[in-house]
């Protein structure tokens, strides 16, 4: 039954429509954009290998250039920063002193040796005697026999002005050697006297370099192990090659086409040769094949996050209507008590905003109409209690005075009159807002008790600027819990001293200061009372200053309340802001005017 319901469910068929929708234009589109991403990958795959082979092509045509103009070092001097003129007697250099520009051959050839870190061995054959001299990075010993030196000056015979460049071969005329070099030579030639018909030749330079640098070119085409790569010279020599066997033995059929590969030329203009690269075509769309796979499984996997998202979407829309339908059964069984979470500011969120609305109004409405008349009549109640008790308290306390009066007790009765008046103004309801004057004279009613009481030990002095008005309103009972706290914490524990209030219009707020001399409080002392002043929760103890506080800011606004400042050992001071009533702002010549105080030095008027 439960699958019958959810099947007729209206969530349920957009969820079907909604993933049959997303799914059929997917896999169109999938297929489509497949093959046309294969085509454009195959074309632009070819580009880009050729590209790759026009860029080898140039950094080899680069590298050879650069050994070239390393071997012309013997002409030009310039190495170590050292520069000499080209016109001295190579001859007698190199026969009798054994130099080449005035340096010694075997330091000259070091020189060559370290001057590029693909050069392995240099060589150099005078030509007077035959004499071989040579320098080599590892230190290994040298097979003169092995070394084809003098079929590299029998190459180089015809054509001595021109740098020799010899194929890749073995340099195992080095005892445990295996490396593949290629080496390029060039003939010293004396250029000073007279110019010859023949060249003079005074001996001929040869530099191994290591086929590692054509390896660091071959990394960047990422050839695969069926992907062959070619160097030739115009005679269709084979300088390198990346296969230690190549499939195709005949030089001449190296650039013919081949439908297994794709063949890529492109010149090396310092060898009159060319560069070869024949690409196995499975090897180099093998990539198309693993992407292409892995968009199949894109889609699968789009496909597969398109039906949960739907299922998902489906319940997540249905959930918070079958949430209100719930609440409304629990309401028609008479639970007013119930409340949906709105979580959402969604057309789904009013809705369950809407409901607990509906619910609030109508729990209203029944206490309007049942259990108003009820508390209505128990307010009336404890307002009537609330009289009786203050009227016979006060009754009593006159009787009481009038009783010392008539015994001649006259300290008694005012005490008893500054404790009738305190608790009048203390008890008396319906009032926030007092003006200045009655605050005061209630202040005035607590001091004369305490005076008594601690054997008028302290005194209070009031300071009333002249732009006060006594008739403005400040909050009721602000004073004397401030004034209270100053004796008990400041000047009971010194035992003498003076609390003083004073009154000042600045800025168009009423500035009351209620300060002591009394002990006064450290930094953490101060620290902690400030904390409790402004902490949210309220605190277990000492709430007066903070319950001033929290009244003014509630009936005024936030930019008023009150502050604390102290000084241990000197005193304590708490400034309370008040706002002066619109129209009451003092003229400036009054505001600057400060010698018009009200003063009292005591507690009998002000």
């Amino acid at each position: 039954m439960f699958r019958g319901i959810q099947f007729k469910s209206i969530f349920m068929k957009f969820s079907a429509s909604f993933i049959l929708v997303g799914l059929i234009p997917l896999f169109a589109l999938s297929f489509f954009s497949v093959n046309t991403f294969s085509e454009y990958v195959e074309r632009y795959t070819t580009r880009n290998m050729q590209q790759m082979v026009l860029y080898m092509s140039y950094n080899l045509n680069v590298a050879f250039d650069q050994y070239n103009e390393t071997s012309k070092l013997m002409y030009t001097g310039r190495y170590d920063g050292w520069v000499e003129s080209s016109r001295q007697n190579q001859t007698y250099n190199v026969n009798v002193l054994e130099t080449i520009n005035t340096t010694p051959i075997e330091s000259y050839l070091k020189t060559l040796l370290f001057s590029d870190s693909h050069i392995t061995s240099v060589h150099f054959v005078r030509k007077s005697d035959g004499k071989l001299y040579y320098q080599e990075k590892g230190n290994k010993a040298l097979d003169e026999e092995r070394l084809p030196y003098r079929d590299w000056l029998a190459a180089m015979a015809p054509q001595p002005s021109k740098v020799a460049i010899f194929p890749t071969h073995d340099d195992e005329y080095y005892y445990g050697s295996s490396r593949k070099v290629f080496t390029i030579g060039r003939s010293l030639i004396d250029t000073s006297g007279r110019v010859t018909r023949e060249p003079k030749v005074v001996g001929t330079l040869f530099l191994d370099v290591d086929v590692e640098v054509f390896r660091q070119m071959i990394q960047e085409l990422s050839l695969g192990d069926k992907d062959e790569l070619y160097l030739l010279d115009k005679d269709g020599s084979v300088y390198f090659s990346n296969q230690e066997q190549p499939a195709v033995h005949d030089v001449s059929l190296l650039a013919s086409e081949d439908p297994e590969r794709i063949v890529i030329r492109e010149p090396i203009p310092f060898l009159n040769g060319e560069l070869i690269a024949r690409i196995h075509r499975d090897s180099l769309f093998e990539r198309l094949f693993s992407a292409r796979m892995t968009v199949y499984l894109a889609i699968i996997i789009c496909a597969f996050v398109l039906i949960v998202m739907g299922v998902w979407f489906s319940r997540r829309l249905a959930r918070p209507i079958r949430d209100v339908i719930r609440q409304m059964s629990v309401v028609e069984s008479g639970n007013l008590e119930t409340k949906l979470d709105v979580s959402s500011n969604d057309e789904l969120g009013r809705l369950a905003y809407g409901f607990n609305r509906m619910v609030e109004r109508l729990q209203a409405y029944i206490d309007e109409a049942y259990v108003a008349q009820i508390k209505q009549k128990q307010t009336e109640l404890n307002a009537l209690k609330s009289q009786i008790r203050p009227h016979y308290l006060y009754n009593t306390l006159e009787v009481i005075r009038m009783n010392a009066v008539d015994k001649g007790e006259s300290e008694v009765a005012d005490m008893i009159l500054s404790l009738s008046n305190q608790l009048k103004y203390v008890i008396d309801y319906g009032e926030d807002k007092v003006s200045i004057r009655s605050e005061l004279e209630h202040l005035q009613h607590y001091f004369r008790i305490i005076s008594v009481r601690y054997e008028n030990r302290f005194d209070l002095h009031l300071d009333i600027g002249p732009g006060v008005n006594l008739d403005w309103p400040i909050v009721k009972l602000s004073l004397q819990p401030i004034v209270e706290n100053a004796i008990q914490h400041g000047l009971r524990p010194k035992g003498r001293g003076t609390v003083g209030v004073t009154m000042e219009n600045k800025n168009g707020q009423l500035h009351v200061t209620v300060y002591d001399d009394g002990t006064g409080m450290d930094r953490t002392r101060l620290s902690q009372v400030n904390e409790k002043l402004h902490a949210e929760q309220v605190p277990g103890k000492s709430i007066g200053l903070k319950n001033v506080n929290e009244r003014i800011r509630t009936l005024f606004g936030p930019d008023y309340g009150l502050s604390i400042s102290s000084r241990e050992h000197i005193g304590t001071s708490v400034l309370l802001l008040f706002p002066v009533p619109d129209g009451e702002q003092p003229a400036p010549e009054a505001e600057a005017d400060s010698s018009g105080r009200q003063d009292t030095q005591d507690a009998s008027g002000y």
